[in-house]
């Protein structure tokens, strides 16, 4: 069963009748259709929140990166792929409004309507209730890609490099085991990868980190063997 939009609502932060919301998750399909105003205006500004914002958290949790390393770890996070899974998991598509062609084809889940649609809902949410507000909401959707991201800021991540070199040693496709410990609120991940008779453990706030940690040990331990 599909969410409501008072749940949608509740999970961003803003009330279901949000004037702003409403046309966030309001597609250029739709508005036309609707003569309406669609959400590629707040998808401008929100593109510019969620940048500020993910500088922000890679700045305070890992003084360690120079501007460089932290501006690979940056595109690595703010890009369509990364911003679509984070509507994903917020079911943003199950009320994103679209046009009867769009809806036709299930394009409520095509990635560039997801991706644009949280930097949307993060305008709105910029907009009516403030940046702090804002940058807390990013931090949360995203703080796992940031530190999956952060472990090896290169252009090939961990998971994609072991995959990789498995395959060039005949071994088969890694395969992922996660569990969670502590309380919901305060999540820890622990991730087991196993790559034929190799055997890796990692362990994050995200369960994304957490395999990516996993990863990086195998690779450590093995990958250049």
């Amino acid at each position: 069963m599909a969410p409501s939009l008072e749940l949608i609502a509740a999970r961003v932060g803003l009330a279901p009748t949000s004037d702003l919301l409403a046309t966030a998750l309001t597609h250029s399909s739709f508005a036309a259709e609707h003569d309406t105003e669609s959400n590629e205006r707040l998808e401008f500004l929100g593109d510019a929140v969620v940048d500020l914002a993910v500088a922000d958290l890679i700045v305070t949790r890992h003084p360690e990166l120079n501007e460089g390393t932290g501006s690979l770890v940056r595109s690595r996070v703010v890009n369509e792929t990364a911003l679509a899974d984070a509507a994903r998991r917020l079911e943003l598509g199950s009320v994103l409004r679209v046009g009867r062609g769009v809806r036709k084809e299930q394009g409520a889940e095509r990635p560039s309507l997801l991706a644009d649609a949280f930097e949307a809902v993060v305008a709105a949410l910029y907009l009516e209730r403030g940046y702090d507000v804002a940058r807390r909401f990013v931090h949360a959707a995203l703080e796992g890609e940031v530190e999956a991201a952060a472990i090896d800021p290169g252009e090939v991540d961990p998971k994609t490099r072991l995959r990789q070199w498995a395959e060039s040693r005949g071994l088969s496709a890694p395969t992922y085991e996660v569990t969670a410990r502590g309380p919901s609120h305060d999540a820890r991940f622990v991730a087991t990868v196993y790559v034929g008779e190799i055997m890796a453990l990692g362990e994050g706030r995200s369960k994304k980190a957490a395999e990516a940690q996993a990863a990086q040990a195998a690779w450590s331990e093995h990958g250049h063997a």
